[in-house]
């Protein structure tokens, strides 16, 4: 249980969340994200609407909160919940954000302890929207997300999915996972979630290859995709068209919002990023792809003993971000499209890892070079990440230690302005 103190407010340097939770079938998500936010050590007050205890029980939400639950204003008058809970939040989460609550939030309705609270609170607040594709597309949500955003909140792009009965399409909650992770983010950094990419088209990699050895084996790689996949979900909700061509990665679910093209092979995964660059505004080369391959492939299980061989001839595969370069150049791709490479690296007695990273960068001419320094539980299948941002122009700046989130904002800043004037819609 989280430590409170005496009086009930949370320890210093815990952070108060308020979840609002409207009235949708998808509210039942809203107990593994309470239970994320509560187990990372932050004080967690739940406000349901009405409709919301409907599908899950007030009991629940105390039992995971660890606090009181309202949903009217008149509820513990002497504590003012109605006023105070807004006031003292360092983020406001509303997971799921019904159509009615958003048009509710929009009009500047007070009729209950959530909407009450959405007025007071000056901190970021977050809407991540459920609802049926026809209720997501009307024109009054579209004018409400609209009027939402330039108010200065966030409104997550949904999830496309399984929805009520037999029905699928966008609209679809995200797994708490996922909102758990936005949600960190903003708490990391408030401004982490501008809308600044809309009409842009984004093309990110993600994740390892295998080069099949035999049908039982590969050569690989520890990369997890974390890190492409936090870039693939920011840029969505940063309002991009997004393509993520995703290589073995460790279980990860697919993010909201964003297209995925599965591959296995670095040749597979080369032939998808060619295809889909050859129409975006920028390329973000964030997979770790297998340099060599076997020359040969054994159609039945190499065995021990007789027939084992005593080494494994290996090729090159293609330089996939010197490739894109290259069409780049060569007028096969725009010329305006931003190319972004990722770089693992470690120092040794001839250099450090910004020693070897500005080589790279030199030799393979992409736009920006994200350095990351690996070993020692660092860069590969971590939730952190830090490093350094080198640019084509000379630049170098540093990528403090924090969520691979956080990084991927970052990369996304440096990225933006970079982009042509206008789009290609």
């Amino acid at each position: 249980m989280t430590p409170h103190a005496a009086d009930g407010a949370p320890e210093a340097g815990r952070r108060r969340v308020v979840v609002g939770v409207a009235g949708g079938i998808a509210a039942y998500k809203a107990c593994a994200l309470i239970r994320a936010f509560t187990e990372n050590g932050h004080y967690v007050r739940v406000v349901p609407t009405e409709a919301a205890l409907e599908f899950v029980g007030r009991a629940t939400f105390e039992a995971l909160s660890g606090n009181p639950v309202h949903t009217g204003v008149f509820a513990d008058v002497p504590e003012v919940p109605h006023v105070r809970l807004g006031q003292e939040a360092d983020l406001v989460v509303v997971a799921p954000a019904t159509a009615d609550l958003m048009a509710r939030a929009v009009s500047g309705r007070a009729d209950d302890l959530l909407t009450a609270t959405l007025l007071t609170a000056r901190c970021p607040v977050m809407f991540v929207p459920a609802m049926h594709t026809e209720m997501w597309e009307h024109p009054a949500t579209v004018d409400n997300v609209a009027t939402l955003r330039r108010r200065g909140n966030v409104v997550v792009e949904p999830a496309s999915g399984r929805l009520t009965g037999k029905d699928t399409g966008a609209g679809r909650l995200p797994e708490p996972d996922e909102i758990f992770a936005l949600a960190s983010l903003l708490l990391e950094r408030a401004d982490a979630l501008p809308r600044d990419l809309v009409g842009r088209r984004i093309v990110v990699s993600a994740g390892g290859t295998r080069e099949p050895l035999d049908p039982v084996r590969f050569l690989g790689n520890r990369s997890s995709g974390k890190q492409g996949y936090a870039l693939a979900r920011l840029a969505a909700q940063r309002g991009a068209e997004v393509t993520l061509v995703a290589g073995a990665v460790a279980g990860l679910d697919d993010p909201a919002a964003v297209d995925v093209v599965r591959v296995q092979t670095a040749a597979q995964m080369q032939d998808a990023v060619t295809k889909h660059a050859a129409s975006a505004d920028a390329v973000v080369m964030s997979a770790a792809v297998a340099d060599f391959r076997p020359v040969s492939f054994a159609a039945s299980k190499i065995k021990k003993g007789a027939g084992e061989p005593d080494s494994i001839a290996l090729t090159k595969n293609d330089d996939i971000l010197a490739g894109l370069v290259r069409s780049r150049s060569e007028g096969a791709l725009s010329e305006d499209t931003v190319i972004v490479g990722f770089a693992a690296e470690t120092g040794d007695e001839h250099g450090d890892v910004l020693t070897y990273a500005r080589e790279k960068l030199a030799r393979k001419g992409c736009d920006l070079l994200v350095v990351n320094a690996v070993g020692d539980g660092k860069a590969f299948e971590v939730d952190h990440n830090d490093g350094w941002l080198l640019a084509a122009d000379g630049s170098e700046t540093a990528l403090p230690h924090g969520s691979k989130a956080l990084m991927a904002s970052r990369v996304l800043d440096a990225l933006r302005p970079l982009l042509s004037q206008g789009d290609r819609t």
